[in-house]
């Protein structure tokens, strides 16, 4: 169950980021196969290569694990991006996002 998991939301997250297979099992130093080793469930990464596609899609361990969130990097660039925000422009994007929500 949790291999399932881990295989697809590999996939996901590496299909939200626009790269091959070939690219990201290159990107993270291995061989052409290893993420496609992953993917057809041969194997699973050990957990220091875990630790590694972790970071190669920006997001914490927390945020691979948590299903809620379906493009968990967009989620922090958004949080990034608003933390930066001033009070009047913050009102705005809460006002934006109630209406999206249509509350």
């Amino acid at each position: 169950m949790y291999s399932e998991f881990v295989r697809e939301r590999i996939s996901r997250l590496r299909v939200q980021k626009g790269v091959s297979e070939y690219k990201m099992s290159y990107d993270l130093g291995h061989s052409r196969g290893y993420i496609n080793n992953i993917s057809s469930g041969k194997t699973l990464p050990s957990m220091t290569e875990f630790f590694a596609i972790c970071e190669y899609f920006g997001i914490t361990p927390i945020e691979f694990f948590d299903t809620k969130t379906e493009n968990p990097k967009l989620r922090q660039d958004v949080i990034d991006s608003i933390s930066q925000l001033n009070s009047e422009d913050l009102e705005l994007t809460l006002r934006n996002i109630n209406r999206l929500l249509k509350k």
